[in-house]
Protein backbone atom coordinates (compact mmCIF):
# COMPACT_ATOMS: atom_id res chain seq x y z
CA UNK A 1 0.00 0.00 0.00
CA UNK A 2 1.25 3.34 -0.73
CA UNK A 3 0.72 6.41 1.10
CA UNK A 4 0.92 10.14 -0.36
CA UNK A 5 3.30 12.53 1.33
CA UNK A 6 2.64 16.17 0.00
CA UNK A 7 0.94 17.73 3.58
CA UNK A 8 4.93 17.76 4.47
CA UNK A 9 5.39 20.28 7.53
CA UNK A 10 6.87 21.19 10.33
CA UNK A 11 5.74 20.70 14.50
CA UNK A 12 6.83 20.57 17.39
CA UNK A 13 6.89 17.32 19.31
CA UNK A 14 8.30 15.97 22.22
CA UNK A 15 11.78 15.27 22.51
CA UNK A 16 12.11 11.77 22.72
CA UNK A 17 13.07 9.35 25.72
CA UNK A 18 15.59 6.66 25.88
CA UNK A 19 15.12 3.54 27.61
CA UNK A 20 17.82 0.85 28.38
CA UNK A 21 20.70 0.89 25.52
CA UNK A 22 19.44 3.87 23.15
CA UNK A 23 20.62 6.87 22.56
CA UNK A 24 19.47 10.43 21.89
CA UNK A 25 21.31 12.35 19.16
CA UNK A 26 20.88 16.01 18.44
CA UNK A 27 20.72 16.43 14.65
CA UNK A 28 23.54 18.62 13.45
CA UNK A 29 23.19 17.91 9.80
CA UNK A 30 20.46 15.82 7.73
CA UNK A 31 20.76 15.59 4.01
CA UNK A 32 18.45 14.75 1.32
CA UNK A 33 17.93 11.59 -0.57
CA UNK A 34 16.23 10.25 -3.48
CA UNK A 35 14.72 7.72 -1.49
CA UNK A 36 13.30 10.63 0.39
CA UNK A 37 12.19 12.92 -2.72
CA UNK A 38 10.21 9.56 -3.94
CA UNK A 39 8.10 9.63 -0.66
CA UNK A 40 7.33 12.97 -1.13
CA UNK A 41 6.30 12.75 -4.41
CA UNK A 42 4.74 9.10 -4.42
CA UNK A 43 4.42 7.49 -1.23
CA UNK A 44 5.98 4.55 -0.24
CA UNK A 45 5.83 0.84 1.30
CA UNK A 46 4.07 0.55 4.17
CA UNK A 47 6.13 -2.26 5.53
CA UNK A 48 8.99 -0.21 5.07
CA UNK A 49 7.61 3.41 6.23
CA UNK A 50 4.65 3.75 8.05
CA UNK A 51 2.85 7.54 7.77
CA UNK A 52 1.91 9.88 8.88
CA UNK A 53 5.84 10.19 10.71
CA UNK A 54 9.48 12.44 10.53
CA UNK A 55 11.16 11.55 7.84
CA UNK A 56 14.96 11.97 6.65
CA UNK A 57 17.49 8.98 7.15
CA UNK A 58 20.52 10.17 6.21
CA UNK A 59 22.20 11.94 9.32
CA UNK A 60 24.79 12.86 11.90
CA UNK A 61 24.99 14.39 15.04
CA UNK A 62 26.19 14.78 18.98
CA UNK A 63 25.05 12.42 21.74
CA UNK A 64 23.00 14.11 23.83
CA UNK A 65 21.78 11.13 26.12
CA UNK A 66 22.76 7.73 27.02
CA UNK A 67 20.67 5.13 28.03
CA UNK A 68 21.41 2.86 31.03
CA UNK A 69 23.47 0.11 30.41
CA UNK A 70 25.84 1.48 27.57
CA UNK A 71 29.67 2.18 27.73
CA UNK A 72 29.93 3.39 24.33
CA UNK A 73 29.13 6.08 23.04
CA UNK A 74 29.70 8.49 25.57
CA UNK A 75 27.86 11.55 25.92
CA UNK A 76 28.94 14.53 24.23
CA UNK A 77 30.47 12.01 21.15
CA UNK A 78 29.87 12.89 17.00
CA UNK A 79 28.32 10.09 15.66
CA UNK A 80 26.08 8.99 12.48
CA UNK A 81 24.20 5.46 12.71
CA UNK A 82 22.46 3.64 9.46
CA UNK A 83 19.25 3.50 8.97
CA UNK A 84 18.83 -0.26 9.77
CA UNK A 85 19.92 -3.03 11.45
CA UNK A 86 19.68 -6.65 10.71
CA UNK A 87 18.59 -9.26 13.10
CA UNK A 88 21.68 -11.00 12.88
CA UNK A 89 19.62 -14.81 13.54
CA UNK A 90 17.07 -15.02 10.35
CA UNK A 91 17.31 -16.80 7.76
CA UNK A 92 18.54 -14.27 5.00
CA UNK A 93 21.57 -13.26 7.86
CA UNK A 94 22.14 -16.95 8.66
CA UNK A 95 23.11 -16.62 4.19
CA UNK A 96 25.48 -13.28 5.25
CA UNK A 97 22.51 -11.56 3.37
CA UNK A 98 22.15 -8.69 6.07
CA UNK A 99 20.50 -6.32 3.56
CA UNK A 100 17.64 -8.24 3.42
CA UNK A 101 16.99 -9.57 6.83
CA UNK A 102 13.78 -10.51 7.62
CA UNK A 103 13.39 -8.72 10.28
CA UNK A 104 15.19 -5.42 9.81
CA UNK A 105 14.58 -3.01 12.30
CA UNK A 106 14.49 0.87 10.30
CA UNK A 107 15.08 4.32 11.84
CA UNK A 108 13.37 7.13 10.31
CA UNK A 109 13.29 10.42 10.95
CA UNK A 110 16.15 12.56 10.88
CA UNK A 111 14.55 15.60 9.56
CA UNK A 112 14.01 16.84 13.38
CA UNK A 113 16.19 18.58 16.23
CA UNK A 114 16.99 14.81 17.62
CA UNK A 115 16.55 11.37 17.07
CA UNK A 116 16.73 8.06 19.13
CA UNK A 117 18.76 5.32 17.86
CA UNK A 118 16.98 1.99 18.64
CA UNK A 119 19.38 -0.28 21.44
CA UNK A 120 20.02 -3.30 18.60
CA UNK A 121 20.82 -0.31 16.49
CA UNK A 122 23.50 1.24 18.35
CA UNK A 123 25.27 -2.34 18.63
CA UNK A 124 25.02 -3.25 15.21
CA UNK A 125 25.18 0.20 13.23
CA UNK A 126 26.28 3.65 14.97
CA UNK A 127 29.63 4.85 14.33
CA UNK A 128 31.85 7.54 15.80
CA UNK A 129 32.90 10.48 13.60
CA UNK A 130 36.19 11.77 12.89
CA UNK A 131 37.19 15.14 13.89
CA UNK A 132 38.25 16.05 11.26
CA UNK A 133 34.72 15.65 8.46
CA UNK A 134 32.12 17.27 9.60
CA UNK A 135 28.49 16.58 9.81
CA UNK A 136 27.64 17.16 6.55
CA UNK A 137 30.15 14.51 5.16
CA UNK A 138 29.19 11.62 7.47
CA UNK A 139 25.67 11.96 7.00
CA UNK A 140 26.46 10.79 3.17
CA UNK A 141 27.80 7.75 4.69
CA UNK A 142 24.30 5.85 3.76
CA UNK A 143 23.90 6.46 0.23
CA UNK A 144 27.69 5.56 0.23
CA UNK A 145 27.23 2.52 1.74
CA UNK A 146 24.85 1.41 -1.08
CA UNK A 147 27.05 2.18 -3.57
CA UNK A 148 29.60 0.40 -1.99
CA UNK A 149 27.50 -2.99 -1.95
CA UNK A 150 26.08 -2.57 -5.74
CA UNK A 151 30.16 -1.78 -7.08
CA UNK A 152 31.16 -4.36 -4.65
CA UNK A 153 28.60 -7.22 -6.24
CA UNK A 154 29.05 -5.72 -9.89
CA UNK A 155 32.37 -6.79 -9.55
CA UNK A 156 33.71 -3.49 -11.11
CA UNK A 157 37.79 -3.79 -11.94
CA UNK A 158 40.68 -2.04 -12.92
CA UNK A 159 40.48 -0.85 -16.62
CA UNK A 160 36.63 -1.47 -16.84
CA UNK A 161 34.49 0.53 -19.10
CA UNK A 162 31.83 1.49 -16.89
CA UNK A 163 28.34 3.73 -18.13
CA UNK A 164 26.30 5.32 -15.65
CA UNK A 165 22.19 5.93 -16.67
CA UNK A 166 21.38 9.22 -14.12
CA UNK A 167 23.80 12.04 -13.34
CA UNK A 168 21.85 12.74 -9.77
CA UNK A 169 23.62 12.22 -6.60
CA UNK A 170 23.50 8.33 -6.44
CA UNK A 171 24.90 8.21 -10.17
CA UNK A 172 27.76 10.59 -9.01
CA UNK A 173 28.54 8.48 -6.01
CA UNK A 174 29.07 5.58 -8.32
CA UNK A 175 31.40 7.49 -10.55
CA UNK A 176 33.36 9.16 -7.80
CA UNK A 177 33.60 4.92 -6.02
CA UNK A 178 34.61 3.29 -9.66
CA UNK A 179 36.99 6.02 -10.92
CA UNK A 180 38.87 4.94 -7.19
CA UNK A 181 38.63 1.33 -8.02
CA UNK A 182 40.21 1.91 -11.06
CA UNK A 183 37.77 2.30 -14.24
CA UNK A 184 39.60 3.43 -17.22
CA UNK A 185 36.60 5.17 -18.67
CA UNK A 186 33.29 6.45 -17.19
CA UNK A 187 30.58 7.32 -19.00
CA UNK A 188 28.13 9.53 -17.72
CA UNK A 189 24.37 10.00 -19.64
CA UNK A 190 21.74 12.15 -18.15
CA UNK A 191 18.84 14.11 -19.87
CA UNK A 192 20.22 17.79 -17.61
CA UNK A 193 23.42 19.48 -18.89
CA UNK A 194 24.06 21.07 -15.67
CA UNK A 195 24.20 18.07 -13.99
CA UNK A 196 26.48 16.40 -16.90
CA UNK A 197 28.88 19.26 -16.53
CA UNK A 198 28.86 18.72 -12.63
CA UNK A 199 29.83 14.89 -13.58
CA UNK A 200 32.18 15.98 -15.57
CA UNK A 201 33.92 18.38 -13.08
CA UNK A 202 33.85 15.29 -10.38
CA UNK A 203 35.96 13.26 -13.05
CA UNK A 204 33.55 12.08 -15.70
CA UNK A 205 35.54 10.80 -18.96
CA UNK A 206 32.41 11.21 -21.56
CA UNK A 207 28.87 12.50 -21.25
CA UNK A 208 25.81 11.71 -23.31
CA UNK A 209 23.02 14.00 -22.81
CA UNK A 210 20.31 11.51 -23.59
CA UNK A 211 17.58 13.53 -24.97
CA UNK A 212 19.59 14.99 -27.29
CA UNK A 213 21.43 12.44 -28.66
CA UNK A 214 21.26 8.24 -29.56
CA UNK A 215 22.56 7.16 -26.14
CA UNK A 216 23.30 3.39 -27.31
CA UNK A 217 24.96 4.98 -30.77
CA UNK A 218 27.22 7.03 -28.18
CA UNK A 219 27.91 4.45 -25.96
CA UNK A 220 28.90 2.28 -28.64
CA UNK A 221 30.95 4.92 -30.80
CA UNK A 222 33.16 5.36 -26.71
CA UNK A 223 33.47 1.53 -26.96
CA UNK A 224 34.81 0.96 -30.01
CA UNK A 225 31.47 -0.30 -30.78
CA UNK A 226 31.39 -2.94 -28.27
CA UNK A 227 29.13 -1.37 -25.09
CA UNK A 228 30.75 -0.92 -21.40
CA UNK A 229 31.92 -4.07 -19.73
CA UNK A 230 29.57 -2.38 -16.66
CA UNK A 231 26.20 0.18 -17.18
CA UNK A 232 24.87 0.81 -13.66
CA UNK A 233 21.26 2.08 -14.33
CA UNK A 234 20.74 5.08 -11.04
CA UNK A 235 17.64 6.49 -12.01
CA UNK A 236 15.17 4.04 -11.30
CA UNK A 237 12.40 3.63 -13.91
CA UNK A 238 11.71 0.76 -16.17
CA UNK A 239 12.18 2.58 -19.38
CA UNK A 240 16.00 3.28 -18.04
CA UNK A 241 16.28 -0.11 -16.97
CA UNK A 242 15.57 -1.86 -20.58
CA UNK A 243 18.29 0.78 -21.90
CA UNK A 244 20.75 -0.64 -19.44
CA UNK A 245 20.62 -3.52 -21.37
CA UNK A 246 21.45 -1.98 -24.58
CA UNK A 247 24.60 -0.35 -23.57
CA UNK A 248 26.34 -2.96 -22.11
CA UNK A 249 28.68 -5.82 -24.52
CA UNK A 250 28.92 -9.14 -24.47
CA UNK A 251 29.55 -11.10 -21.14
CA UNK A 252 29.48 -7.85 -19.22
CA UNK A 253 27.11 -6.51 -16.76
CA UNK A 254 24.22 -4.82 -16.13
CA UNK A 255 23.32 -3.41 -12.45
CA UNK A 256 20.00 -2.19 -11.74
CA UNK A 257 20.72 -0.29 -9.10
CA UNK A 258 17.36 2.46 -9.26
CA UNK A 259 14.58 1.04 -7.22
CA UNK A 260 11.52 1.53 -9.55
CA UNK A 261 7.46 2.17 -8.42
CA UNK A 262 6.64 -0.96 -7.20
CA UNK A 263 4.28 -3.05 -9.55
CA UNK A 264 6.23 -2.22 -12.66
CA UNK A 265 7.75 -4.72 -14.66
CA UNK A 266 10.52 -4.32 -17.78
CA UNK A 267 11.44 -6.61 -20.64
CA UNK A 268 14.20 -7.88 -22.01
CA UNK A 269 15.81 -9.98 -25.14
CA UNK A 270 16.72 -13.55 -24.08
CA UNK A 271 19.11 -13.98 -26.58
CA UNK A 272 21.42 -11.51 -24.99
CA UNK A 273 21.72 -13.00 -21.75
CA UNK A 274 21.64 -16.87 -23.12
CA UNK A 275 23.70 -16.10 -26.46
CA UNK A 276 25.42 -12.80 -25.36
CA UNK A 277 26.29 -14.06 -21.27
CA UNK A 278 25.01 -10.97 -20.42
CA UNK A 279 25.03 -10.87 -15.97
CA UNK A 280 21.70 -8.96 -14.70
CA UNK A 281 21.60 -8.08 -10.95
CA UNK A 282 20.13 -5.58 -8.65
CA UNK A 283 21.06 -4.53 -5.19
CA UNK A 284 19.07 -2.97 -2.42
CA UNK A 285 20.38 -1.17 0.85
CA UNK A 286 23.82 -2.09 2.61
CA UNK A 287 25.09 -4.27 5.14
CA UNK A 288 26.77 -2.85 8.57
CA UNK A 289 30.17 -3.70 7.02
CA UNK A 290 29.13 -1.45 3.85
CA UNK A 291 28.13 1.34 6.48
CA UNK A 292 31.49 1.23 8.05
CA UNK A 293 33.57 1.09 4.94
CA UNK A 294 32.06 3.90 3.53
CA UNK A 295 32.48 6.56 6.62
CA UNK A 296 36.61 5.66 6.44
CA UNK A 297 36.41 6.39 2.20
CA UNK A 298 34.70 9.17 3.78
CA UNK A 299 37.09 9.76 6.47
CA UNK A 300 40.15 9.32 4.42
CA UNK A 301 38.94 11.60 1.70
CA UNK A 302 39.37 8.61 -0.60
CA UNK A 303 36.05 9.60 -1.96
CA UNK A 304 35.55 13.00 -1.26
CA UNK A 305 31.62 13.72 -0.92
CA UNK A 306 31.87 17.57 0.21
CA UNK A 307 31.06 18.50 -3.67
CA UNK A 308 27.70 16.57 -3.36
CA UNK A 309 26.60 19.50 -1.10
CA UNK A 310 25.38 22.09 -3.21
CA UNK A 311 22.93 23.83 -0.87
CA UNK A 312 22.15 24.14 2.67
CA UNK A 313 18.64 25.13 3.74
CA UNK A 314 17.40 25.20 7.85
CA UNK A 315 14.87 22.31 9.02
CA UNK A 316 11.87 25.04 9.00
CA UNK A 317 12.16 24.92 5.29
CA UNK A 318 12.22 21.22 4.46
CA UNK A 319 9.12 21.52 2.35
CA UNK A 320 10.68 24.07 0.00
CA UNK A 321 14.13 22.00 0.07
CA UNK A 322 11.76 18.96 -1.64
CA UNK A 323 9.84 21.33 -3.87
CA UNK A 324 13.48 22.91 -4.75
CA UNK A 325 14.89 19.62 -5.44
CA UNK A 326 12.05 18.91 -7.35
CA UNK A 327 12.40 20.95 -10.09
CA UNK A 328 15.86 22.34 -9.91
CA UNK A 329 18.53 21.23 -12.53
CA UNK A 330 21.62 22.11 -10.29
CA UNK A 331 21.39 21.23 -7.09
CA UNK A 332 22.47 17.54 -5.97
CA UNK A 333 22.41 17.32 -2.11
CA UNK A 334 20.50 19.85 0.11
CA UNK A 335 22.20 19.89 3.81
CA UNK A 336 19.18 20.30 6.39
CA UNK A 337 20.30 22.02 9.52
CA UNK A 338 17.95 21.78 12.58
Amino acid sequence: MLYGVKDLRVEDVETPKVGSGEVLVRVKAATTCGTDLKIFQRGYVEKVIKLPTVFGHEWAGDVVEVGEGLEWPRKGMRVRAGNSAPCLHCFMCSKGKYNLCENMIWLWGAYAEYIKVPAHMVLVNMQEIPPHISYEEAAITEPLACVLHGIEEARVKMGDCVAIIGAGPIGLLHLLTVKKMGAEKVIMTDLVDERLEFAKKLGADETINAGKENIEEAVRKATGGYGADIVIEAIGQPATWEQALRLVRKGGTVLEFGGCPPGTKVQFNTEQLHYGETIVLGTFHATPIHFRKALNLIASKTINVAPLITRRMPLEKIGEAFEVLATSKKEIKIAIQP
